[in-house]
């Protein structure tokens, strides 16, 4: 009796390892053989000035890409133009505070934040970035603070969203590049000129740790999967760093394309996305588990197109490029762009 008690026993132990090795399986998805991505159209724009950062509004159906000395607003769903922000003299990103009704650019050459209604478009506030030339720009929901990290003096200033006051300034000890959160008080940016990561204290305007990304040169854009707790960071030298974002130890490493600027994560197909200028291309990445990533493909673009942004609805992807004229440029420059040639790249499935 004892003997069929133990076979019992051991027959359901070997039930309950199936069911969870089983239940592992289809948790861990396998990549698909081709994402499906391909360029659809090119939006124009025209106008003159260059660009950096752009992002999408999901709900309500827009997307805000920067161009020089204004905002350019188009409809995600038709692609045609519904709005202009002016005055973001040297604009490099925009972030957005829906629930507050707010969105917030830094104005580069200005040294200071425009904080502009997201109905109307129009100018709520202007805010004195506090250092030189803030770049990138990222609202905390958890403490409703906007962060505009100064590229050129090692800073970043908080701004109090709801009514437009600086609460106060955060030395970062390097050059700041993107910046994400988790949504829980934490803010996350890379330190291009020392290949750092680091986590601050949207509460107390504190860094809380600065992870080293050894083998990462110059990284730039970054991103985060809020549900696995990873951050990815792209880097000058063809490399994607995938992030523990509670331990800050590397988990993972991929191969990406030349000149990256921006990458993204869409939940939705746990696809993350490269966007490459150099190689002119879009490495896109799936994760399989939080440690294990496969390159899936390399999707054409086109030269330049180094940043972009995802509609999470639709899973499409926008990337701002122009035509350039064709003459030699100088190491890490770009040679001068053609005229009324500026416009948005939508690359879908």
């Amino acid at each position: 009796m004892l003997l069929h008690t133990r076979t019992v026993t051991l027959f359901g132990v070997m039930l309950v390892c199936g069911a969870s090795l089983l239940f592992a399986r289809l948790l861990r998805a396998d990549p698909p053989a081709s994402s499906g991505y391909h360029v659809v159209k090119t939006i124009s724009v025209g106008g003159k000035g260059r660009w950096d950062y752009c992002v999408v509004d999901s709900a309500a159906r827009r997307l805000y890409v920067s161009h020089g000395t204004h905002v350019v607003v188009l409809d995600t769903d038709s692609q045609k133009i519904v709005g202009d922000i002016p005055n973001t003299l040297g604009v490099h990103g925009i972030a957005l505070a829906t629930e507050l009704g707010r969105g917030f650019v830094s104005n580069g050459r200005a040294n200071s934040v425009m904080i502009f209604d997201l109905q109307t478009l129009k100018t709520v506030a202007t805010v004195k970035s506090g250092g030189i030339n803030p770049d990138a720009i990222y609202y905390e929901p958890g403490s409703k603070r906007v962060f505009a990290f100064n590229g050129r003096s090692g800073n970043a200033v908080a701004i109090d969203a709801s009514d437009g006051k600086v609460a106060g300034m955060v030395p970062v000890g390097g050059k700041p590049e993107f910046s994400v959160g988790d949504e829980h008080g934490h803010v996350f940016v890379n330190i291009e000129d020392k290949s750092e990561l680091l986590a601050i204290d949207a509460q107390k305007l504190t860094v809380l740790h600065r992870w080293p990304l050894a083998g990462c040169k110059e990284p730039s854009g970054l991103a985060i999967d809020q549900n696995s707790h990873r951050l990815f960071s792209v880097c000058g030298n063809k490399k994607m760093m995938v992030v523990n974002a509670d331990t800050g130890k590397v988990v993972a490493m991929a191969t990406i394309g030349d000149d990256p600027d921006a990458v993204a994560f869409d939940p939705g197909t746990q696809l993350v996305f490269s966007s490459n200028g150099g190689s002119g291309d879009l490495t896109v990445i799936h994760e399989d588990s939080p440690d294990q990533y496969t390159v899936v493909e390399n999707v054409p673009t086109k030269k330049y197109a180094r940043t972009m942004a995802i509609d999470q609805k639709t899973h499409n992807i926008f990337l701002p490029i122009a035509e350039f004229e064709p003459v030699p440029a100088k190491e890490d420059e770009e040679p001068p762009m053609k005229p009324n040639t500026f416009g948005v790249l939508l690359v879908s499935r």
